[in-house]
């Protein structure tokens, strides 16, 4: 079963036939190939291009390219940017978004999230997790608070396993990022572009940016934002781990309101897919086991005399 919901908007992605680094044909391939050497070129390029050079470096080079966001500022920041270069090619908007619906996602989030694909007519598929539409049903099936009782597994059935199918069935091969430098933890010393374990292609766009310089953008060219920023949050990610961040003014504040009073840093999009999915299989595997055991553990009622 699918929890896809696109809202159908035709896109046109445009290849560039000069400098290119990349081995790419016409047709879509299973896979961008960068060798090694080739991402280290493409990354000095890049090293101080603005976000808008990036975006159109991405847009140019890259064959299944997809926008995954949550609208956090920088998101929201790159989709108003990538709109003015469709427009600037008399093109609608030219890269699609995948948002997770996490089923815990504040309403300011999801009501931002709809704003967005309407103002910029951008083409928006919305993935949940398998098999549920809605935390009664997700509760049923994985329990109450499984973002305390195996944080793990929530961030895996949640956000990765969405996240993977989307790939698979929209054909994604390379994904733009909200992350930045400023945010800190693992992602002080990301690059602009970056291929992860799984061959996808990830493009940082704003990474150099501090947040003053996503706020200013947002003001100045008068992009839609979470409510929530109004209300002293500046990551937003579910209702229940999210908090307004400490009193410090600087970037290294930003994402102290996510998963607040723990060491986590990252929901799992950016953690080695292939160990979160063999933890998340043994568990399942572990728990059917049990289940099993029990029920031949069980006594048999006796049958009622006659």
């Amino acid at each position: 079963m699918s929890a896809s919901v696109a809202i159908p908007v035709p896109i046109t992605q445009t290849t560039s036939d000069s400098a290119s680094l990349l081995s790419t044909s016409r047709t879509v391939p299973s896979k961008i190939s960068i060798s090694e050497s080739e991402l280290v070129s493409i990354n000095a390029r890049l090293a101080d291009a603005a976000p808008q050079e990036i975006l159109e470096w991405a847009i140019d080079n890259l064959p299944g390219l997809y926008q995954t966001t949550a609208f956090g500022l920088t998101g929201t920041a790159a989709v108003d940017m990538i709109s003015k270069i469709s427009q600037q090619r008399g093109q609608k908007h030219l890269v699609p978004l995948i948002f997770l619906d996490t089923l815990y996602h504040f309403q300011e989030t999801l009501d931002l999230a709809k704003r967005m694909a309407e103002k910029y007519d951008a083409p928006l598929h919305v993935y949940a997790p398998f098999g549920v539409s809605n935390a009664a049903q997700f509760e049923e099936m994985y329990g109450p608070e499984l973002w305390k009782t195996d944080e793990d597994t929530y961030d895996y059935v949640v956000k990765v396993e969405p996240s993977r199918r989307s790939y698979d069935e929209l054909n994604v091969l390379a994904v733009l990022t909200g992350r930045r430098k400023s945010q800190g933890a693992d992602r002080a010393s990301i690059k602009a572009v970056e291929v992860d374990e799984t061959g996808l292609v990830k493009v940082n766009p704003l990474a150099n940016w501090t947040f003053k310089d996503v706020k200013d953008y947002i003001d100045a060219n008068g992009v839609p934002y979470n409510a929530l920023l109004d209300k002293g949050y500046k990551s937003i990610g579910d209702w229940h781990s999210t908090a307004v961040p400490g009193s410090s003014n600087g970037d290294e504040s930003e994402r102290s309101g996510r998963w607040a009073n723990k060491a986590k840093t990252e929901c799992g999009l950016h953690k080695d897919y292939f160990v979160m999915k063999r933890n998340f299989d043994k568990k399942r595997r572990e728990a059917e086991l049990a289940a099993r055991d029990a029920a031949q553990d069980k006594p048999v009622e006796p049958a009622p005399s006659a």
